[in-house]
C-alpha cells in the first residue's frame, strides 16, 4: 500500500509525462515543452534589447564595480562576471539586456560570448523583462509533491498572465526556479523585489505557502506592505516541526568525562 505522499508524487509525474508526451502533435508538444521551460535559450533583437543600445553602470554602481574587481587578481578579472551580472540586473530593473552583457565583457576584458554563456546558464539571470516583483515558484520534486503546481496556477490566474509574462502595470511576473534549498519547508516561492532599484533590492523566501497565502502575499505587495518572510505556517518556528519540538526538549547530557580519550 503506497503512502499518500507516494501516490501524490506518482500523480504529479504522470501529469508531467502527459504534458511532454512525444505522441502529441508537434505544435502542442512544443507548447507543452515551452510551458515547463524557465527562460529563452536564444537572443532575438527587439527595440529595447539589442547590441547597439548604449548601456553603462551608474556612477554609484561603478564604485561597486571597482570594489568587486578588487577582490580578484588583475589577470583574473573574468572571475567577477557573476557579481557584475547580478549588479547590472539590479540596476536594470530585474533583467539583463544584451548591451549590459557587452558592457561587462569590456570591463572584465573577455569576448562577449564568455559573458553570454554565464548569463544563459544560470536561471537567476533574466534576459527578458520581469515585473518589479518577480515571483519564482520552486519546481523541484519536494515542492512539486507538496503542491507547487497549484501555487503557480493560483498566481497566474490571479494576475492574469502566463509564465514569464509581465502584468500590464509592470508590477508582477511569475517564473520557475529550481531547488531553493528549503525542502523541509516545501512548498515555497521567492520574491525578487526590484521596486527600489539596486540600492533597495531584496530577495525574499516565503515558505510553507498555500494557493490562498501566495495571493495574500501578492495583495500585500500591491499595497506597498512587506509580508513577513520565512515560513508562512503560524505553527512553525523557522524549520521546526509544526506544533513545536517533540524531542530534544532539555539540555543534552554531557559526556561522562571531558577528556574523551580517557573515557
Amino acid at each position: 500500500m503506497f503512502s499518500p505522499a507516494a501516490r501524490l508524487a506518482t500523480k504529479r509525474l504522470k501529469e508531467i509525462s502527459r504534458a511532454l508526451r512525444p505522441s502529441l502533435p508537434l505544435a502542442s508538444s512544443a507548447a507543452a515543452a515551452r510551458s515547463f521551460s524557465t527562460a529563452l535559450n536564444y537572443h532575438i533583437d527587439s527595440p529595447d534589447n539589442k547590441p547597439d543600445l548604449p548601456w553603462e553602470f551608474s556612477e554609484a554602481n561603478m564604485k561597486r564595480v571597482k570594489e568587486i574587481l578588487s577582490h580578484y587578481p588583475s589577470n583574473y578579472k573574468q572571475s567577477a562576471v557573476i557579481p557584475l551580472l547580478d549588479l547590472a540586473q539590479q540596476q536594470h530593473g530585474g533583467w539583463l539586456p544584451v548591451s549590459a552583457m557587452n558592457a561587462i565583457a569590456k570591463i572584465i576584458e573577455v569576448a562577449p560570448i564568455r559573458v553570454y554563456e554565464v548569463a544563459t546558464f544560470y536561471s537567476m539571470f533574466n534576459r527578458t523583462k520581469v515585473g518589479k516583483y518577480h515571483l519564482l515558484v520552486c519546481g523541484t520534486t519536494p515542492c512539486m509533491i507538496r503542491g507547487s503546481r497549484e501555487i503557480e496556477e493560483a498566481l497566474l490566474k490571479h494576475l492574469g498572465v502566463k509564465r514569464n509574462e509581465v502584468t500590464k502595470d509592470g508590477m508582477f511576473s511569475v517564473g520557475e526556479m529550481e531547488c531553493m534549498g528549503c525542502c523541509v519547508n516545501a512548498p515555497m516561492i521567492t520574491v525578487a523585489d526590484y521596486s527600489n532599484g539596486s540600492e533597495g533590492y531584496t530577495y525574499n523566501y516565503y515558505e510553507d505557502v498555500t494557493p490562498k497565502r501566495v495571493i495574500e502575499i501578492v495583495e500585500m505587495l500591491k499595497r506597498g506592505e512587506k509580508p513577513p518572510v520565512g515560513t508562512q505556517n503560524p505553527e512553525r518556528i523557522r524549520s521546526g516541526p509544526a506544533g513545536g519540538n517533540t524531542t530534544l526538549l532539555g539540555e543534552p547530557k554531557p559526556p561522562p568525562c571531558r577528556d574523551l580519550d580517557a573515557c
